[in-house]
């Protein structure tokens, strides 16, 4: 009889020792479980446990390697995080170089382009020069120097305009210089109007003419000024 109570007594702390690393497995603890099962017994029931340990086994195993891809993963996310910072870094920096709003005089600005100017560059031209023109109240003249640039659709054509027609509306004007044959006939065909531009040959002839212009308006203020001023009597 005693023998017989050991024997249940035995058999109901393995049943709660399996019940046990299930609950533990359950919950993620995994290597605690494999540890709860202890020995194996080479009986009917020892087939239910070792059955369980492989399977925890195998869970570990897999949970493992799913937090390995889970770091690898992470290591990724990282690195393109860091990859896309620099892209945006270095668009930045071509922008920043694609339009060099230069100050060649005092008052006298100078952006030259080269390359292909499509619309997008244009609007871009276009914000960065405006924005530049705005917050500097010195300015008089801007030389849009097209020396760099070789060929150019009818819209950006129209952008130039509308970009000269901008800066006359925030007290400045343009000058458009380096006109080579193919932008000039474009902008001849499409019958772009050179009041706002000043079309000069080159950059140098746009600057002496920003200059000539600038002296003549201080002339034309100084005889005004001479003229306005009262005459005292002898």
């Amino acid at each position: 009889m005693q023998e017989s109570e050991n024997m249940i007594s035995f058999e109901e702390r393995r049943m709660q020792r399996v019940i046990d690393a299930v609950a533990l497995a359950s919950t993620g603890e995994v290597e605690l479980a494999l540890k709860q099962l202890g020995a194996v017994e080479q009986d009917a029931f020892g087939v239910v446990e070792e059955a369980l340990r492989v399977f925890l086994s195998e869970l570990s195993a897999t949970a493992e390697q799913n937090a390995q891809a889970l770091a690898a993963l992470a290591a990724s996310k990282r690195e393109l995080e860091s990859q896309l910072e620099t892209i945006q870094r270095q668009e930045c920096a071509i922008r920043e170089l694609s339009v060099p709003i230069i100050d060649i005089w005092h008052g006298i600005l100078t952006l030259p382009l080269v390359g292909l100017i499509d619309s997008m560059r244009a609007v871009e031209v276009t914000e960065r020069l405006l924005a530049r023109v705005a917050d500097d109240s010195d300015v008089e003249w801007v030389i849009l120097d097209l020396t760099g640039v070789t060929v150019i659709d009818s819209m950006t054509a129209q952008h130039l305009v509308k970009l000269a027609q901008a800066v006359r509306l925030l007290g400045a004007r343009c000058v458009l210089t380096g006109l080579g044959g193919h932008v000039a006939e474009t902008l001849v065909t499409i019958g772009v109007s050179f009041d706002e531009l000043n079309p000069m040959r080159s950059l140098r002839e746009g600057l002496r003419f920003c200059l000539a212009q600038r002296r003549a308006g201080a002339a034309a203020l100084a005889a005004h000024g001479e003229r306005s001023r009262p005459r005292t009597q002898p």
